[in-house]
């Protein structure tokens, strides 16, 4: 029986897999776009100017995800794949004064950090000319003249808290390096005759490109984040498969 042609239009699902340990660390199934590429340069060795001899260089390739729609889990990849529960946060309140000082509190789980707390009149907010000299302890900003705090009126408040609970905090910085990853694109080819064969392509060794760009609109498309790893040999030389699973066809 001849082989049929086959053809796909139906994104991976993608599985993301600790490399040293091959532990799940994610499943992600709302990609729009996923791509896996290879290429292999090559050099000749010449004859009376013609190419005569070909030496293939090493694979390389490329595996890309890009989606709209993503759990915050994803942000870990690009640090060493943990997510923390501590955080600092930058604060800016409106406070009505109830006396000649300000009653100035952080929520649960969150600490004010000392020598942040600047006071301004209401609609000065950022003004260092109109900033209010004092100090803050206890939970309350005392005025260094007492006039300049006036019970009834509003007051900006700007502070940083230290958060310590309700937070989830990917951090990036040099000391932290991403981790390898075996990756796993999932999906389907639809034949000639209509039957649905999975499709599936392996990457032994993944190592993510740390270019993470954010960019947020009020207007057009919903936020989108494409992410690139690249391909690298494991340890038994493998680089990428692809499979069929014709057990599997429907």
């Amino acid at each position: 029986m001849p082989e049929l042609n086959r053809a796909n239009r139906q994104v991976c699902d993608v599985d993301i897999r600790v490399l040293k340990t091959l532990a799940p660390f994610l499943f992600l199934d709302t990609a729009n776009t996923t791509t896996a590429g290879l290429t292999g340069d090559a050099v000749y060795a010449m004859a009376k100017g013609q190419r005569a001899i070909t030496f293939h260089n090493p694979l390389e390739g490329t595996m890309t995800i890009e989606a709209q729609v993503l759990p915050f889990k994803v942000y870990a990849l690009f640090s060493d794949g943990t997510i923390e529960s501590k955080g600092v946060q930058a604060v800016r309140k409106t406070i009505t004064a109830d006396g000649t000082t300000l009653n100035i509190t952080a929520s649960e789980g969150s600490e004010i950090k000392a020598g942040t707390v600047f006071v301004y009149p209401a609609g000065s907010f950022g003004d260092e000319s109109a900033a209010i000299a004092g100090t803050f302890a206890s939970g309350t900003f005392t005025p260094t003249e007492n006039s300049a705090i006036v019970s009834g009126q509003d007051y900006e408040v700007g502070y940083i808290v230290n958060r310590t609970s309700g937070v989830r905090k990917v951090s990036f910085n040099n000391k932290k390096v991403p981790k390898d990853y075996f990756i796993t694109m999932n999906t389907v080819e639809k034949d000639e005759e209509g039957t649905l064969t999975p499709y599936i392509i392996t990457a032994y060794k993944a190592a993510i490109e740390r270019n993470l760009e954010l960019s947020f609109s009020s207007e057009g498309d919903p936020a989108s984040l494409t992410i690139t790893f690249n391909l690298l040999a494991d340890k038994d030389g493998n680089v990428m498969d692809i499979m069929e699973d014709t057990e599997n066809a429907e």
